[in-house]
């Protein structure tokens, strides 16, 4: 029907039902209609509303507002908000008073936890005494069993005995030829605790005291002022000491008036035991006088004997006495280096006499391979000599003849030529310097033959000695072959070339020990004094003297302030590499082997030169070695607490360990009006293992505040006043330091607790050592020919700086006492250079290079006032410095490495630039 309909339309509006257009337009009006009114009722209906309520609110009668907002006031005027009000005010109220409590509790709450921490605190407190104590009480009873096991309770000094005024008399040897110290030595004068007394004569008070040298006199007097074995009482005299030469000839006293003399000594006892008579030579030339004079049981110290006179053991031969008043400057002696200098070796000297020139014929060399030895070699040196000097192999000057009038000298013996100066400067260009002994067998040494060892020595000339049966210096006591060649004169066709096969390295050891013995035993009038009287007293077994140490003048201060924690201290790494328990203040034992010491090693300390502990005669010390560590520990099957009990992880790190178990160490602590940074860096040392004390050097003159307190760190804090500003204080033997280990520490350093107890560690294994945090190196600037100090980050290094370095207090009584005074004095004139010194000064003596522990280059605190090192002329001083003391040593001590040792659990961080580093662990 639908398609009929729509046939219908298309086809006139009349269908197959007849049903007319107009039905169908009518339907569409309506829906129209429809339409259009849906439309006006939903658009136009709710803008009509929004402006109605628009302006009802806007009406100026606020209370005909319906939708408007109204206040508080008006929403409380509503009755049921009224309630609801009331209700928010009782609430607040409360709130408030809630709060009020709860800030009430919360300051109880912080109160009670300050009482909390404060009594934690003290509980620590009390557990730390309380383990000290046991680690006393146990160290204690472990002490105990040793004894008990040793058997060999501890004996207190015997009784000194004093001898009688008048000793008994002896009867002489057969002959003074046969005097030696069991037969011709009073023992019985010389206890082991007298101390070595010594008496010396006054010779203005005899006849020949008028015939001395002035010059010997005069320096010989000023020696005896100032040692220290010099006694004034002639009761307890051990030895009785006499000058008598060098006499001038004009006014010499005849032998007889000069016995006479002698035997009127008061304390000479009819055959003068216990007598030591000094005749020191100025001059090559002095006389032999007291050969014809009986001395009886006389010790007799000369440089001229005969073999007649000659006592071995007896005896002393002592060098010539060349700078009486005078120190040598050390900056005209020429350096050690090159080895190698212009001549190979050189001679000059004519000999006046000889024993060959009253034979008619001279003997062929085959009839001294028959056995028939010549009387005199003499003529073979100089022929063999000459032989060289023409082959032209090597440069050599050897001139037999002087060019101007000969030094007078004794029969056979060869006399110097020229002035002294122009021998020395013939010396600086020779490598070696020949000396030919005398001719006669029978003069074993003569003031000639040592004045030209003096000489050698003094200039780095490596002596070669002609003639085997010499007795050179202080011959009993000093290995000669470390510094000279002393050859037979039958191999003087083979010296040429054994000086040519000596390698580079033994000729610099050779002269490095030759001006060490030129420096100890030779060089000044004090030198040849304390050298004679060392000699002695080491012979008769008496130990040295303690060196003086420096007396700590305290200056007051006020302490009792707690040291607080430092955070930065808190960090101690991965490892706390201090001991669990703490020990109370134990000092290293002192002067534990001194009678044995003396007997035991006579050569090991006069020839370990230049050794990190020789005794030196004019510093009578006899520290506690490192090579003598194993003395100090336990000498049966008990160790001390913290002994070598081996383990790992927790039983290491609570026990020091190794040789020595219980040991200290002392700070020393430099300042200068830096009262803050002082006090800080005091307060960061609190709790640190195994501190002794700390001994703070007040550099300035003026002393410190009144009003400040010093804190509390748990070990004594030593204020120590100097009497200048000088960086040399750091270094001084202060009484107060009573352990071997000494970490020098500047003011301003910043260190943490585990790398000190680690340089500690390492300082332990390595005692002749520098162990220090930063490090430095020197190199050689070749534009100007000179030495540079370099600080730069490098993998070598030559120095370690002491503002953080352990040391052995053996070397601070060196350096202030025993290294040359004009370094000392440099130091105090650029105020620097300090550190470098001591570097020079270890190295010189142990020949070994410092060890750097960790990977720190820099120690100082941070926002610290500016230090002396910042300042733009520190690196030109230390430039000069260097210099001046390789001026001095003679050569550059420094050595080089590239060792570091570094704990196995520190985390070390190379820059991509220094990977190649080697790190030895």
């Amino acid at each position: 029907e639908l398609m009929t309909g729509y046939t219908m339309l298309r086809n006139g509006g009349v269908g197959n039902g007849g049903q007319p257009w107009v039905l169908r337009w009518s339907s569409r009006i309506r829906l129209t209609w429809l339409s259009f009114t849906l439309f006006i009722i939903l658009v136009f209906f709710p803008l009509i509303a929004h402006y109605y309520l628009t302006t009802i609110d806007d009406a100026d009668d606020a209370g005909k507002r319906i939708f408007g907002p109204r206040t508080g006031n008006e929403l409380c005027e509503v009755k049921h908000v009224q309630d609801l009000c009331r209700i928010r005010e009782s609430v607040s109220e409360e709130l408030l008073q809630l709060e009020a409590k709860r800030q009430e509790l919360n300051s109880e709450i912080a109160k009670l936890n300050l009482k909390i921490e404060a009594c934690k605190k003290s509980i620590e407190n009390a557990k730390q005494d309380l383990l000290q104590l046991k680690n006393v009480i146990s160290q204690t009873e472990h002490s105990y069993k040793e004894l008990m096991a040793q058997n060999q309770p501890k004996l207190s000094l015997p009784i000194r005995l004093l001898p009688d005024k008048d000793d008994a008399i002896f009867p002489l040897p057969k002959s003074n030829r046969n005097c030696r110290l069991h037969n011709c030595f009073d023992y019985s004068r010389c206890p082991l605790t007298s101390g070595f007394p010594v008496y010396v004569y006054n010779s203005d008070d005899y006849p020949f005291g008028s015939s001395l040298d002035p010059l010997i006199k005069q320096a010989f007097e000023a020696t005896v002022r100032t040692n220290v074995y010099v006694t004034e009482n002639a009761d307890i005299a051990c030895v009785y000491v006499i000058l008598v030469g060098e006499m001038q000839e004009p006014v010499m006293p005849k032998p007889t008036e000069l016995e006479q003399q002698l035997h009127s000594l008061p304390y000479w006892r009819t055959d003068g035991h216990n007598h030591l008579i000094i005749n020191l030579s100025r001059k090559s030339e002095t006389q032999n006088f007291i050969y014809n004079i009986s001395t009886g049981r006389a010790m007799i110290a000369q440089s001229t004997f005969y073999d007649v006179q000659y006592r071995p053991g007896f005896d002393i031969v002592v060098s010539p006495l060349v700078h009486a008043m005078s120190e040598p400057n050390f900056l005209e002696i020429p350096p050690q280096v090159p080895v190698k200098r212009k001549y190979l070796f050189s001679f000059q000297g004519e000999k006046i006499e000889s024993l060959r020139s009253s034979l008619q014929e001279v003997r062929s060399f085959e009839e001294e391979i028959e056995g028939n030895a010549p009387a005199d070699y003499d003529d073979r040196i100089i022929t063999t000599l000459k032989a060289v000097q023409d082959s032209k192999l090597d440069f050599v000057l050897v001139e037999f003849t002087c060019k101007n009038q000969p030094k007078a000298s004794l029969p056979t013996e060869w006399a110097l030529c020229g002035e002294r100066d122009d021998r020395l400067e013939l010396l600086k260009l020779s490598t070696f310097a020949l000396i030919i002994t005398p001719g006669d067998t029978r003069l074993v040494i003569s003031a000639g033959c040592a004045m030209r060892l003096f000489e050698a020595l003094e200039v780095g000339a490596i002596p070669v000695v002609l003639g085997e049966q010499v007795q050179l210096p202080y011959n009993d006591v000093i290995r000669w072959n470390e510094a000279a060649l002393i050859i037979p004169k039958p191999r003087i066709t083979e010296v040429h070339f054994l000086l040519r096969s000596i390698s580079d390295n033994d000729l610099l050891a050779m002269r490095r020990q030759g001006r060490f013995l030129w420096e100890t035993y030779f060089s000044t009038s004090d030198n040849v004094f304390s050298t004679v009287l060392a000699i002695i007293r080491t012979r008769i077994q008496i130990p040295a003297a303690p060196i003086r140490e420096e007396t700590a003048v305290e200056i007051p201060h006020r302490s009792g302030k707690a040291a607080g924690t430092d955070p930065n201290m808190a960090d101690n790494g991965d490892l706390d590499l201090g001991p669990v328990e703490t020990e109370p203040p134990y000092a290293s034992p002192k002067y534990l082997r001194n009678f044995t010491l003396t007997a035991m090693d006579i050569y090991r300390n006069w020839n370990s030169a230049p050794g990190p502990f020789h005794l030196f005669p004019y510093t009578p010390f006899d520290p506690v070695l490192p090579s003598e560590a194993k003395f100090l520990g336990s000498g049966t099957g008990f160790r001390p607490i913290g002994g070598g009990a081996g383990g790992s992880g927790k039983e290491f790190q609570a026990a020091l360990g190794g040789n020595v178990p219980r040991e200290q160490f002392t700070v020393v602590m430099l300042t200068y009006e830096r009262e803050e940074v002082l006090m800080n860096s005091l307060e960061r040392l609190n709790g640190l293992p195994y501190l002794n004390k700390v001994v703070v050097v007040w550099n300035s003159p003026k002393l410190p505040s009144e009003d400040l307190l010093w804190p509390d760190i748990g070990v004594p804090i030593m204020v120590v006043r100097t009497e200048k500003n000088s960086l040399n204080n750091r270094f001084l033997p202060w009484d107060e330091i009573e352990t071997e280990a000494i970490l020098s520490i500047d003011d301003d350093a910043h260190l943490r607790h585990d790398e000190i107890m680690f340089g500690f560690r390492v300082w332990r294994e390595a005692r002749d050592r520098i162990v220090g945090f930063p490090g430095r190196y020197h190199a050689w600037d070749i534009p100007h020919q000179s030495w540079l100090y370099n600080s730069n980050y490098s993998c070598e290094l030559s120095m370690v700086l002491t503002g953080a370095a352990f040391f052995h207090k053996y070397y601070a009584y060196l350096y202030s006492y025993v290294m040359p005074q004009a370094i000392r004095d440099m130091v105090d004139e650029y105020i620097n250079c300090e550190d470098i010194a001591m570097n020079f000064l270890v190295s010189h003596l142990t020949r070994k290079p410092p060890i750097k522990v960790t990977s720190r280059w820099t120690f100082r605190c941070p926002g610290c006032p500016q230090a002396l090192s910042h300042d733009d002329s520190h690196f030109h001083e230390r430039h000069k410095c260097i210099n001046f003391f390789v001026k001095v040593y003679g050569y550059m001590p420094l050595l080089y490495t590239q060792f570091r040792v570094d704990s196995v659990l520190f985390k070390t961080r190379l820059p991509h630039d220094k990977t190649k580093c080697f790190k030895f662990i």
